[in-house]
């Protein structure tokens, strides 16, 4: 029987969407009917017609009752979850990390679901990593949002009148985000430093042509866990780091943090005192706003002045973007859903024993059983409202 697939309209705040005329296609040649909700891509540039022209059907909300899969950007409200019949599938950047109360709503609904950022940093999961595409756009997002706030060229210009000195962009961790931001600057022409706890960022940093700064004694050699992400650094070496970047702070024109730590609070990179050291006019962006901000008075959704540099603190870095963050994401969802497609009978199948799907799976069956949230959400008592 074929598989209905429901792409759903996001919230207002939400201008991305989790399909593209493109992958349309695809899931249409592997056998789904795909239903799109109304209006679902128009802040993302993409109007209706052009999704039915690529084999779509456009529906309303309510059509999503009988779908069988449900793709979206944001993890489903109670509110939409409370129309998905039991037994949907449901595939999301589900954020499930302090949101175990959402997960358990969603395992009562009998809603079998996905976080695609839980997706492994394996090479076979490389192209369903929406995590990195949307951190890439992100990085790039923000140096145009910087040089846009900045009152001086980022190039260095040799004019007759005489010469306009280079800007000095300082990156605040040399993840996926961060390289972007570094290669963005560079083209732009800025003079780049950057810093991160990783060891094996040193040698990516430099490939960009920036120059690496830290602390690289021992524990710096050996902060980096398996999987790629950073480990939690101790206080003394926290506060050496924090020596040498307050010193460095102090020469640059614009910083851009972007340290994040699955699971925990954005680590506080950027003090007050440190930005008070910083010329008039130099401009801060804090792309980990939205999990406590790596710098100290920054704003999720303003931009603010913070001893007198400008702190940008947008949230959704990724979504002022949105076409370009759409197509990507779009084929994010596309490679990790084809995994569940027999080749020769195009048959929708879940395989619980495969690594991508022990990875993403938060509920499946009424309960929470991805092996990280099911015994918190499994501990918390019916009907308690306190928050884990």
């Amino acid at each position: 029987m074929t598989k209905v697939l429901f792409v759903g309209r996001e919230g207002s705040q939400e201008p991305r969407v989790s399909a593209s005329p493109d992958t349309v296609k695809r899931f249409t040649a592997l056998g789904f009917s795909v239903r799109v909700e109304e209006g679902a891509g128009i802040a993302s540039g993409i109007p209706d017609a052009e999704f039915v022209a690529a084999g779509a059907t456009i529906a309303s909300s309510g059509d999503v009752q009988s779908a069988d899969i449900i793709i979206k950007l944001a993890r489903p409200t109670p509110t939409e979850h409370a129309s998905y019949r039991p037994g949907s599938v449901v595939i999301a950047i589900m954020d499930p990390y302090g949101n175990e109360a959402a997960l358990s709503e969603m395992a009562k609904a009998g809603l079998t679901s996905f976080a695609i950022d839980l997706m492994p940093r394996i090479t076979r999961a490389q192209s369903m990593d929406a995590l990195s595409s949307q951190a890439n756009l992100a990085g790039y997002r923000a140096v145009v949002d910087a040089s846009h706030a900045f009152g001086r060229a980022m190039p260095m210009m040799m004019t007759a009148a005489g010469t306009v000195p280079a800007a000095k962009v300082f990156v605040m961790g040399a993840g996926v985000s961060g390289l972007q931001a570094i290669a963005t600057a560079r083209r732009l022409g800025a003079v780049v430093t950057a810093t991160d706890v990783r060891p094996a960022a040193k040698e990516q940093v430099a490939s960009l042509g920036a120059k690496f700064i830290a602390v690289e004694d021992d524990e710096f050699r050996a902060a980096e866990t398996t999987a790629g992400y950073a480990k939690p650094m101790s206080q003394a070496y926290q506060v050496k780091q924090a020596a040498l970047v307050a010193d460095h702070i102090a020469k640059q024109d614009i910083v851009i943090t972007t340290a994040l730590i699955p699971g925990r609070p954005a680590p506080r990179l950027v003090s007050r005192a440190m930005l008070a050291t910083m010329k008039p006019g130099s401009i801060a962006v804090d792309l980990a706003v939205e999990r406590g901000g790596n710098i100290e008075g920054s704003q999720p959704g303003e931009t603010t002045t913070v001893e007198g540099v400008t702190v940008i603190g947008y949230v959704n870095v990724a979504g002022r973007i949105a076409a370009s963050a759409s197509a990507l994401y779009a084929r994010n969802v596309f490679a990790f859903l084809e995994t569940m497609v027999e080749r020769n009978t195009k048959q929708f199948v879940i395989d619980p024993e495969d690594e991508l799907i022990k990875a993403t799976m938060l509920t499946h069956s009424g309960k929470v059983v991805h092996p990280s949230f099911a015994t918190i959400v499994n501990a918390t008592p019916p009907n308690s409202e306190e928050r884990i």
